[in-house]
């Protein structure tokens, strides 16, 4: 946990930014993998974490603004639960040390929302994204669980993004612990693949190294040699000579803040020229949008900037023809780069979008686009100082897409399709940083980690 101070503060700014009302927040509950007593490794809720500091099962925070009360609902462990998983801090240590005065068992949670609902005070709630937490609240605000996430308090997400958007010095200083541990992970990736191994293999000793750092994986670990799909994750592949891996994958710490990196590296010992030189393209992308980086900026801006450059490298190859800015416009380059540049990051990976991504990434006045490639992009919003975010440009040949444009001869006048017919069984290839939003310009976080083709190269010389 932060100190008690820092709890304290984050709920008094929460309290006046909403003004009047009951403020719910659920923490998660425990979940069976195949039985109830065999449970998936407990993920508690990110905002409840977030104003409170507690990580455990089976409580709730309400803060009843107008009587100026919060309060922690939840159970000690029963004798028969200590047997099973040793003893825990008491409730009241816990409250204490997040600074709330007032603890009450979980049963009363019923008698509190139940009296709020007769007396139709406001209560305010997140929209809900896992089933038990939705029966639950469904049940005790009376909401039909089908239409409950239309009833969460807008006032009360945009409020918490406002505050969970900009990252403090001792968050940063949690997220870099992240990343470098994140680093550690892409290192061991890159350094033991082997022709013959399993993608398995590799992420297994990937979550290793996330796990023996002292956190968890902040995401399902992306690795594979077929880097054209986006997320595709580790299977039974078996590497081989020629090929390339793509590594996507993050770690969180034990506060459960986050890190995310991706690296893209040959199965052989060096790149071949043609990996090379697209992998050169993606890597002066990421350049020219990380340069592009500061307060002010639409990042919706800055993806456009690495849209133009993986077209300048590709024309340069003689996939791509015609006025770039008009291909760009047009939504040619979506053919190679189908995603968004990146997204906002913090205590979740993908940070605050079980929120509301339009209120992450948008505002009421930019709205996120329909089209195919920007309708991916999650934040397009201005930057401002404190926001964490990745940058994490990629050029992708995914045969059936390209198949299906090229009957349609969707986009022909900028594409050369017969050119692009010799890629098809090329790959993938993304890159991926963190980055801080200062003042003036950017920090990258944590450790740098290599990076360009040659650098990738001398840690492959087994």
């Amino acid at each position: 946990m932060f100190s008690k101070e820092t709890y304290v503060n984050r709920r008094q700014v929460l309290k006046k930014a909403i003004g009047s009302g009951l403020i719910i927040l659920p923490g998660n509950e425990e979940v069976g993998m195949n039985y109830r007593d065999n449970i998936y490794h407990f993920r508690q809720d990110s905002s409840f974490l977030y104003y409170t500091g507690i990580d455990r099962p089976s409580l709730f925070l309400i803060i009843d603004i107008d009587a100026n009360i919060e309060i922690l609902l939840g159970d000690n462990l029963t004798i028969e639960q200590t047997v099973w998983i040793g003893p825990q801090e008491s409730l009241n240590i816990c409250a204490e040390k997040s600074g709330i005065t007032t603890v009450q068992p979980l049963s009363f949670v019923d008698a509190i929302l139940k009296n709020a609902v007769q007396q139709k005070r406001k209560i305010h709630f997140l929209p809900p994204y896992r089933a038990a937490i939705t029966l639950k609240l469904s049940s005790l605000l009376e909401i039909n669980p089908n239409v409950l996430a239309q009833k969460a308090s807008i006032e009360l997400s945009k409020a918490i993004i406002a505050q969970r958007s900009y990252k403090t010095k001792e968050e940063i200083a949690e997220i870099e612990k992240a990343v470098d541990i994140t680093a550690a992970m892409h290192l061991k990736a890159i350094q033991s693949a082997r022709p013959g191994m399993t993608e398995y293999e590799i992420a297994g000793q990937v979550e290793g190294t996330a796990i023996s750092g002292g956190g968890q994986l902040a995401f399902p670990i992306i690795l594979t040699v077929n880097g054209q799909y986006l997320h595709n994750h580790a299977g039974g592949n078996v590497l081989q000579e020629g090929q390339m891996v793509l590594c996507d994958s993050g770690a969180e710490t034990n506060m459960h803040y986050a890190g995310d990196m991706t690296r893209t590296f040959p199965v052989s010992k060096t790149f071949t020229s043609k990996q090379k030189e697209i992998y050169n393209i993606v890597l002066q992308a990421e350049e020219a949008a990380i340069a592009a980086l500061k307060p002010g900026i639409l990042f919706k801006d800055v993806h456009l900037i690495a849209c133009k450059e993986i077209l300048i490298g590709l024309k340069s190859l003689g996939l791509v023809k015609g006025d770039l800015d008009e291909a760009v416009a047009a939504g040619a380059h979506t053919l190679f780069f189908q995603c968004g540049l990146g997204h906002m990051m913090g205590m979740d990976v993908h940070d605050m979008e079980n929120i509301g991504e339009e209120y992450v990434g948008y505002t009421d006045t930019l709205k996120k686009s329909t089209e195919f490639g920007l309708k991916s992009l999650r934040l397009g919003k201005e930057l401002e100082e404190g926001f964490v975010l990745t940058v994490e440009p990629g050029i992708y040949f995914i045969p059936e897409l390209i198949d299906l444009w090229k009957s349609e001869k969707k986009h022909s006048q900028f594409i050369n399709y017969d050119k692009v017919e010799d890629y098809k069984s090329f790959g993938g290839i993304r890159i991926e940083e963190d980055f801080l939003i200062t003042k003036e310009s950017y920090q990258l976080l944590g450790k740098p980690l290599a990076k360009k083709a040659a650098d990738i190269e001398a840690l492959r010389n087994y």
